[in-house]
């Protein structure tokens, strides 16, 4: 625990020490008046014994007055109990003792909090009717509630009829402006402000300053200009607030030179500031160099924000040190806590390998308390990395545990059941999607069409997304893939015109749709043109996935010249995904000279891609080539690698039915080998080659 930390919880022991013997004394000198009892009872509600000792007190004062509620009304308020507070107030009503300043600012400060504007009108009468609508501490709070409640047009109704307004006034609407999002008439307010000849603090710069976004990059200067103007009146608060209001609006380098421009005043707020605005801007290095010098500089100890910040930063590569920074958080005793364990479970997640899940789920076990972030990072996990069934597991442990599912927790278990083949539990999840509200949400959606759709279910794939929000892209793209998937070109088309007369916004993974659609089909025309005028016409850029769907739209039409030529016209340099695809067309359509050159790029790419080598062999075999694939074979074995087998899915009368090749664990797999071989003789296997992926090798060996 940080030393400041310990200090205060020191400090506050002895006070709560100091508050019981005062407490005993108190009770044994029987005192009746309430004055050392109201100053016992905020001594108590400042300790760590805290409003239960309060409350003790409170009821042991004999002659109770005006001041002992208010203390016990303010000492609610401020542990942020604040439905006790509004119980308290009533019964301070009914006594005749609620209208005044010290009880309304407080009761205000809780509806407020609150957000109950209801509670608010009614405390804005007590206020009239105690003719304190001209006392400038009351109508500060009273605005400060109507602003923070989004009800800016009453609580500018208020400051207009305020008679003498300060400082905090003024404040309090810069600051309910920014937060209802109205950025403008807080500017004009702030300008109004100097107008009148007051000075702006701390608090007015702090809360513009959380206005800026990256499009206020103009405002963020002129703010700057008046922070130097003011400078002398400033500190460290506004000065840190600047260097996250850079980061908003992309201004990074202005971040690190007002960070520099701190110097020895710099505290743990201005650290973690700049450490979150490398991770925001996914500046690995710069973040992991920045975080090494803070754990260099004296006095300054990283704390929750620090490693969430620099945990996050991590997350997308492994060997930036993400496990060292684990070991950090253990020595400095942040393991259990909960935003840290969460960054911790992310980072873990997105590393690539499945062994990772092992220590994502560590850090998970370790949690004293799980949110719902912690379960739903965990289900996300396994469903990403493949590991569906125990997704569907942890899904199944969040229901028993009355975890409230959301949005993220039923798309993840809805992909698992995709990948699965799991359609009887897919459509029990789909009720209770439809049963906690989420049907019409994007991502869930979207899981939905996606599930009926790889289930061949396109009707059902049609009903939900007739029942999502179609203002968005995303469930009109999962509906495309859908129909893709299936060679329903036209479909796909006719949903690509509506969204153009919807006015549906576009984005890339349209297009890859779109693509795949007609690759699918054969429409090596209609695809092409696509792919050659969606950024003219459309104005989206083409990324690697639209040339890997190009390069699979002519390698399945056998025009494996334009793939290449697709490929060495690429503006960046094709990934591992790009050259796969190329070499799987070469193996449909046996050009062995190709599938060489190709192979060559991806063993460089990754060397301990099994696939490739698989691929090869069996090219090699289907020529007759047996010396090659003899060392292609003997290579996989010098560096270790093996096939990983294939495995199917099939779901009968509500069995799940799983098996790979060579596999001869099943009941009726006689049966089973009978029929397999029956398609073998009816079906040619240049086609099953062109559909199948796992099964491949299963069929030739029964062929053989």
């Amino acid at each position: 625990m940080p030393a400041r930390q310990l200090r205060r919880r020191h400090h506050l022991t002895i006070a709560a020490a100091a508050a019981a013997k005062s407490h005993a004394t108190l009770l044994k000198s029987g005192v009746t008046s309430p004055t050392p009892w109201n100053q016992l009872l905020t001594a108590y509600s400042l300790s760590p014994l805290g409003l239960a000792a309060a409350r003790q007190v409170f009821d042991q004062i004999p002659h109770p007055d005006a001041a002992s509620w208010n203390s016990l009304l303010t000492a609610y308020v401020s542990a942020g109990a604040h439905p006790a507070a509004c119980s308290l107030l009533q019964a301070m009503h009914a006594r005749g003792l609620a209208a005044n300043t010290f009880a309304l600012g407080p009761a205000l400060h809780s509806a407020a909090a609150m957000g109950c504007p209801a509670l608010g009108t009614q405390l804005h009468s007590l206020i009239v009717k105690a003719s304190l609508a001209d006392n400038v501490f009351a109508a500060t709070a009273l605005l400060h509630m109507y602003a923070k409640c989004g009800r800016t047009s009453d609580a500018r109704r208020v400051f207009d009829g305020m008679p003498e307004r300060n400082t905090v006034s003024w404040n309090a609407l810069v600051a309910g402006y920014v937060e209802s999002g109205k950025v403008a008439p807080a500017v004009w307010l702030f300008v109004e402000m100097e107008r009148e000849g007051l000075l702006p603090d701390e608090a007015t710069f702090a809360a513009l300053l959380t206005a800026v976004d990256d499009s206020s990059h103009f405002l963020m200067h002129q703010l700057h200009g008046k922070i130097v103007k003011y400078g002398s009146a400033l500190g460290l608060i506004v000065s840190n607030a600047a260097i996250t209001a850079y980061s908003q609006c992309g201004a990074l380098a202005n971040s690190r030179r007002i960070f520099d421009e701190i110097g020895n005043r710099r505290d743990l707020i201005s650290w973690n500031a700049m450490l979150g605005a490398y991770a925001s801007h996914g500046m690995e290095h710069e973040a992991m160099g920045f975080f090494a010098n803070m754990m260099r500089a004296g006095g300054v100890q990283p704390d929750m924000y620090s490693f969430t910040s620099i945990i996050s930063a991590c997350a997308e590569h492994r060997d930036h040190g993400g496990t060292v920074i684990h070991g950090l958080v253990i020595k400095k005793g942040f393991e259990g806590v909960t935003p840290v364990c969460n960054a911790l479970i992310a980072m873990y997640t997105r590393f690539s390998e499945n062994c990772m899940m092992e220590d994502a789920y560590k850090c998970f076990d370790s949690l004293l308390l799980k949110d719902t972030v912690s379960w739903n990072s965990m289900l996300t996990g396994y469903s990403q990395h493949g590991l569906s069934a125990d997704a569907l597991r942890f899904f199944r442990c969040m229901q028993s545990e009355i975890i409230r599912t959301d949005e993220y927790a039923f798309s993840a278990a809805l992909r698992s059941c995709s990948d699965l083949a799991l359609l009887r539990l897919g459509r029990q999840i789909h009720g209770l999607v439809i049963h906690s509200g989420f049907a019409s949400n994007n991502f869930v959606s979207s899981s939905l069409i996606f599930m009926y759709s790889k289930s061949g279910i396109l009707d059902d794939a049609m009903k939900s997304f007739e029942e999502a929000d179609k203002t968005s892209s995303v469930p009109w793209n999962s509906m495309m893939f859908g129909y893709a998937q299936h060679g329903q070109a036209q479909a796909v088309r006719n949903l690509f015109n509506e969204m153009l007369e919807l006015k549906v916004p576009l984005d890339h993974i349209t297009f890859v749709g779109l693509i795949t659609a007609c690759s699918h089909a054969g429409l090596v025309d209609e695809g092409s043109e696509i792919l050659n005028t969606m950024e003219t016409r459309y104005g989206i850029p083409l990324r690697m996935e639209h040339y890997a769907c190009g390069i699979d739209l002519y390698g399945r039409a056998g025009q494996l010249d334009k793939a290449k030529e697709l490929i060495d016209s690429m503006p960046f340099e094709p990934d591992a995904m790009v050259w796969m695809t190329l070499l799987g067309a070469c193996r449909i359509h046996g050009n062995m000279e190709l599938a060489s050159d190709v192979a060559s790029h991806l063993l460089e790419a990754e060397p301990r891609q099994h696939s490739t080598y698989v691929l090869l062999s069996s090219m090699y075999s289907g020529l007759g080539m047996w010396s090659d694939r003899a060392i292609v074979q003997r290579e996989m074995k010098n560096k270790g690698l093996s096939k990983v087998p294939g495995w199917s899915w099939i779901e009968v009368k509500n069995e799940v039915h799983s098996f790979n090749a060579q596999d001869g664990s099943h009941p009726k797999m006689e049966e089973i080998y009978e029929m397999l071989s029956l398609l073998v003789q009816n079906f040619p296997m240049q086609l099953l080659r062109q559909e199948t992926s796992g099964a491949i090798d299963f069929c030739e060996q029964l062929a053989s």
